[in-house]
């Protein structure tokens, strides 16, 4: 893919070299930023429409075909995947109030009834384009509708103004989460799904949570990858004591990925935070506002985090991803500023799901009166995360162990009628060869994990309906 293929708006400048024409890269070998001045600015004169970036991305998918008017019968959508005809969609969902819509990717399975449906959802400032990798062999499963979401005011998502009117601290915390989670909801109703199993990666993983306690009653499973946000004491889950200012956040923006893949790879150690960076965290001034405001040099800027990001990858797809990166960093400011009230300095929460892991799978469920009709008897939990991961494990195990206690409680001292409808679990999965972002950079073994968690879904409702019906 070269350059030159993207510049379908504004023709380069005079002053671009043959070498920015043909789309070779200009890089400094060992520089932080790897993209050349001259060809970061190419880039964003000539840059392609974000939905056409995701476009772009979406193509590595193999085997799934992209649903068109022209395609004649879906049953004829592809007669060589060995594991059925697949096709895939993308839609702008709109909610209500003003600029509110989700953008929406999915998989079906042509000539399939859906049995069970998986909702990925990416985290901070990313993308459903991010996941291209896991779409293909997860949806392999018989019966199995996929969906993946862009998170309001994030990838290509609508993007309303932000705005916190509470004035009590934990009032802006919930409000925060709200603007993501309610959206969700909103979503769900659309799309009219009853019960699902709910995917959250990074910062996603966090508000999968905060979803499952506001909107019980609707998750199957929860699946938690390298959720960001759980320990309550970032420091006390750790045997060496590192000082308050300490954290491995940015390792995700220092970390090389060829390193991080391989077998021996060693965790980065926790640094200090500079003064400065922690003042722009507090103003809530994002990544992403530098970007926009560097201008013809914002390709650049991101290149520093895309060449290693992406650097154990295949040339054409770690291009790509840069583009696409690009593409939605660069847009309108929006969700990103939530970050500020959810996350302390270092990623750690100031409502830590540790305090409140418990509660999942645990609340009533409310009629449409509001009047209690049910209460939760557990869901599934999973957690998951890279061997060389950034996010303490710690935090994972620490919250299975209070899952687990509530379960023991239950089996205890609960009803008859309550231990024959407990369906509480929980597990922490390592993947390995793998950091935070574990579904990209083993995509295989996460993909494996998934189809088993999904074939448990699919075997549980089985049960539950035999046992119905008996």
């Amino acid at each position: 893919m070269s350059t030159t293929e993207n510049a379908i708006r504004v023709q380069p400048p005079p002053e671009a070299t043959e070498e920015l024409r043909q789309g070779k890269p200009q890089q400094v070998k060992g520089a932080y930023f790897p993209l050349g001045y001259k060809e970061a600015a190419y880039q964003w004169w000539s840059s392609v429409t974000p939905s056409m970036a995701e476009g772009k991305v979406l193509k590595h998918i193999p085997f799934l075909k992209e649903a068109t008017t022209s395609m004649g019968s879906l049953s004829t959508a592809d007669q060589t995947d060995s594991f059925g005809a697949r096709i895939w969609r993308r839609s702008m969902v709109q909610l209500s109030g003003k600029n509110r819509a989700l953008n929406e990717f999915s998989v079906e399975r042509v000539g399939e009834d859906p049995e069970e449906t998986l909702v990925m959802v990416h985290g901070y400032g990313a993308g459903l384009g991010f996941f291209y990798k896991n779409f293909e062999p997860i949806s392999r499963i018989p019966g199995l509708k996929l969906y993946a979401l862009d998170m309001l005011g994030m990838g290509n998502s609508s993007r309303p103004p932000f705005k916190i009117h509470s004035k009590d601290k934990e009032g802006k915390v919930i409000e925060a989460e709200n603007f993501f989670i309610d959206a969700l909801e909103e979503w769900r109703k659309a799309r009219k799904i009853e019960r699902f199993t709910l995917l959250g990666h990074s910062l996603g993983g966090y508000l999968a949570v905060s979803y499952a306690l506001k909107y019980p009653g609707h998750l199957k499973k929860l699946i938690l990858a390298s959720p960001v946000g759980i320990p309550e004491d970032p420091y006390a889950v750790n045997s060496a004591l590192p000082e308050p200012s300490e954290s491995t956040m940015q390792n995700e923006f220092t970390v090389d990925q060829q390193t991080t893949t391989k077998n021996d790879a060693a965790i980065a150690p926790r640094r200090p935070y500079p003064s400065w960076l922690v003042w722009l965290w507090d103003a809530n001034v994002s990544p992403f506002s530098i970007v926009r405001l560097a201008g013809p040099l914002g390709p650049r800027f991101v290149s520093g985090w895309t060449s290693r990001r992406f650097n154990h990858l295949p040339a054409e797809e770690a291009q790509t991803l840069h583009d696409y990166s690009f593409s939605i960093f660069k847009q309108k400011g929006s969700g990103e500023y939530a970050l500020a009230y959810i996350l302390a300095p270092g990623a750690f929460a100031r409502r830590p799901v540790i305090n409140r892991i418990q509660n999942v799978g645990r609340q009533p469920i409310k009629g449409p009166d509001g009047e209690t009709v049910a209460k939760e008897t557990g869901i599934p939990v999973v957690f998951m995360y890279g061997e060389n991961d950034w996010m303490d494990v710690a935090g994972g195990l620490a919250a299975e162990e209070k899952l687990k206690q509530v379960k023991a409680n239950v089996m205890r001292t609960g009803t008859e009628e309550e231990k024959r409808c407990e369906n509480g679990s929980c597990k922490v999965v390592i993947v390995p060869k793998a950091g935070h972002h574990l579904y990209l950079d083993n995509a295989e073994f996460f993909n494996n994990i998934m189809r088993k968690e999904m074939e448990d879904v699919k075997e549980a409702e089985q049960r539950k309906q035999a046992a119905a019906s008996s």
